[in-house]
């Protein structure tokens, strides 16, 4: 996949050991355009490291095929299941490698993070997150596992954090934001 000098692919990953999803974003300036969006269903292995080698093949995959400029992956979430918590851990741990070694510098974010840089709350549910995408990436074609939009959120969520960070743009009113920010706002 070829790309232009001033546009960034951004690998967004929701990891996890029964479903782990991904999302591509290209980002050419302020204009965000999804390349991909899938899962890699997991259920069927009852070996957890066979699991783990599974999410590890597919981001190397992912990142052979697409050259995405960084990846955005989402932060475990705290629970009180150990064993859970563990699992998920790993499962991030492998995807991370797998863009490590390859170079691609890794961005963590939070589930609460990222709900709130797509949907502007922090308490949004999966379904509003994927309907806030679907509008703002002109998605035809929705997943059937919301995996995969968390996954794209990911990405997303980075590019406005990324934005944010190399614009050092300040704002004086919910006005002056929406104006220096039409694509945000829908």
């Amino acid at each position: 996949m070829k790309k232009q000098s001033h546009e960034r692919i951004i690998l967004g990953i929701d990891p996890g050991t029964t479903v782990t999803g991904y999302g591509l974003i290209r980002a050419t300036g302020n204009n965000l355009e999804m390349i991909v969006l899938g899962v890699v269903e997991l259920s069927k292995l009852a070996d957890h490291y066979l699991k783990l080698q599974k999410i590890f093949e597919r981001t190397l995959w992912l990142v052979d095929t697409y050259h995405p400029d960084e990846l955005a992956i989402e932060a475990p979430f705290f629970g009180k299941n150990v064993q859970s918590m563990l699992k998920l851990g790993r499962a991030q741990g492998v995807a991370m490698a797998a863009a490590l070694y390859r170079q691609i510098p890794v961005f963590e974010y939070s589930p609460r993070k990222i709900k709130i840089a797509v949907t502007g709350r922090g308490d949004a549910s999966k379904e509003q997150v994927a309907a806030f995408l679907q509008n703002q990436l002109k998605i035809v074609d929705m997943p059937e596992k919301m995996d995969a939009t968390d996954a794209l959120a990911a990405a997303v969520c980075h590019f406005y954090q990324k934005s944010s960070d190399s614009d050092q743009k300040s704002f004086s009113s919910w006005k002056d934001f929406i104006s220096k920010n039409p694509g945000r706002i829908k």
